[in-house]
């Protein structure tokens, strides 16, 4: 039995299970996998269902020590959290492709016994000059099926054998049909269809025994029963490939999702070369887990009555895959950044500190209650937790260096008005705006050239309120310097 969820089938028999399967070949989880994530993981806790998160470290030659685990670190920082994995275990362990690599060769072999697939012995070399050809020809870069011209069974099954015997080098290649039509249901696209004749007779067991993405990701995915395969639309064109696969299997077909890739805002492929694309970067610059995620949740998807900050647990209850738009989001970091300075608006005075105190090394909990004082001038101009030291350092050590030159004139109208008097807001201000109507000068520009002489800077939280926060007699030895 089975019910719709607007275009969106899920079969009440079983719980939905979706997953993630990042390979282990970057510095860290790259920010269009966590937004891969959290739409896997969101899709399924709305159906009370599993998320996984399964290890493709298949790819040896890029593969990078470490990356696992600052993969699932990240994961851990951004609140993203899995049911079953690699690191904690589960029912269908292994959840490491390496250690899987019997089950791979065994469905191998299932589909060379059903002629579903074949052995190629093609050298490199060959295979080079196949695809210049082709390309010469303008041809589209596929195997040209020289292994699988021998059309009968048992005569190629015996050339199989010898050669094999012979410890000629060959990889497994799916035997796709040559004529007819592929088709799929995109839960997000609609219905899609590739021709058999455009669609490449892909490796799918390499020659050092390792699977390509294409076996493996079918043969995981049906004997760990993930329900729906949520993942980026560069993975259309292999899906007919793998469609075929559970085809041949005989095995039921779980429910495809391709959401758009993030894109820089010139529309390219978001990548390294123009945004930051590393979770612990964002970490690093002191954004917010929970304004990451509501952040790339907007990506492809928007909240019910157009809502943009909002909780994870408000997403879960208002998500549905039929609502994510197929148009390209383009990911705008400082729309992230303004996001981002709304939670920590939110953030109660306390719990902000205690970020401070983990993310700000300079400030640690003997700065307490001067901490207590500065946090309300700040917490208003802060996108970042980074820019707390950039806003508030000031408070701590003497400016070393200062955006612009000093003008004397001014910052002596400021001294004389500071010398003798109550150490209050009110006063000082009074105080600093008389001494400049007395000199023929503008209030604005000798409060501009105290901030300067103070902070080092010419932007920052209320200058009267810093000066009251660092006290007279700091002042006096601050400005004695300049």
């Amino acid at each position: 039995m089975s019910i719709r969820w607007g275009r969106v089938r899920i079969n009440v028999m079983t719980s939905v299970r979706t997953r993630i399967a990042p390979s282990p070949t970057g510095a860290d989880l790259h920010i269009g996998n966590a937004y891969t994530a959290l739409i896997n993981y969101v899709f399924a806790k709305k159906h009370n269902g599993q998320f996984i998160i399964r290890i493709e470290d298949t790819d040896r030659t890029r593969f990078v020590e470490g990356s696992e685990q600052q993969i699932l670190a990240s994961l851990k920082w951004l609140g993203i959290p899995h049911d079953e994995g690699a690191d904690i275990g589960g029912p269908y362990a292994p959840y490491r492709q390496s250690e899987r690599l019997e089950t791979y060769k065994k469905y191998a072999e299932v589909l060379i016994a059903k002629n579903h697939a074949y052995y190629c012995f093609c050298t490199p070399q060959r295979l080079s000059e196949m695809r210049k050809d082709q390309e010469a020809k303008h041809l589209p870069p596929m195997y040209d099926g020289t292994c699988k011209r021998i059309k009968n069974y048992e005569l190629r099954i015996k050339n199989y054998e010898l050669r094999i015997k012979n410890r000629e080098p060959y990889v497994i290649r799916l035997n796709v049909p040559e004529e007819g039509t592929t088709m799929f249901h995109d839960s997000i696209r609609g219905d899609i269809s590739f021709d058999n004749k455009l669609i490449d007779d892909q490796v799918l067991l390499k020659s050092d025994g390792f699977p390509t993405y294409h076996l493996g990701v079918v043969v995981d995915d049906h004997l760990m029963e993930i329900s729906h395969i949520i993942r980026g639309e560069e993975w259309i064109s292999s899906t007919p490939k793998h469609v075929l696969l559970y085809q041949f299997f005989g095995w039921e077909m779980p429910q495809f999702a391709h959401m758009p890739l993030l894109r820089n805002r010139d529309s390219s492929k978001l990548s390294k070369r123009k945004n930051p694309v590393w979770a612990s970067w964002y970490k690093e610059q002191g954004f917010l887990p929970e304004a990451i995620l509501n952040y790339l949740a907007t990506m492809a998807w928007a909240f019910p009555g157009g809502k943009e900050i909002f909780s994870l647990d408000e997403m879960t209850a208002a998500f549905s895959l039929e609502a994510i738009q197929t148009t390209a989001p383009i990911f705008n970091i400082e729309k992230l950044r303004w996001m981002n300075g709304e939670y920590i608006r939110q953030k109660p005075d306390a719990e902000l500190k205690k970020l401070v105190y983990q993310h700000v090394t300079m400030v640690t909990d003997e700065y307490d209650s001067l901490l207590d004082k500065i946090l309300p001038l700040v917490k208003e101009r802060m996108k970042t937790l980074n820019e707390f030291w950039s806003l508030a350092g000031f408070f701590f050590e003497r400016p070393k260096e200062f955006e612009r030159p000093v003008k004397k004139e001014l910052l002596d109208i400021a001294k004389n008005a500071l010398a003798s008097l109550d150490w209050t807001h009110d006063i000082m201000e009074q105080a600093i705006r008389g001494e400049a109507a007395k000199a023929g000068a503008k209030a604005k520009d000798v409060f501009m050239e105290l901030r300067v002489a103070i902070t080092g800077k010419t932007v920052g939280p209320p200058l009267l309120e810093s000066l009251e926060i660092l006290g007279k007699e700091e002042i006096r030895k601050r400005l004695e310097k300049i």
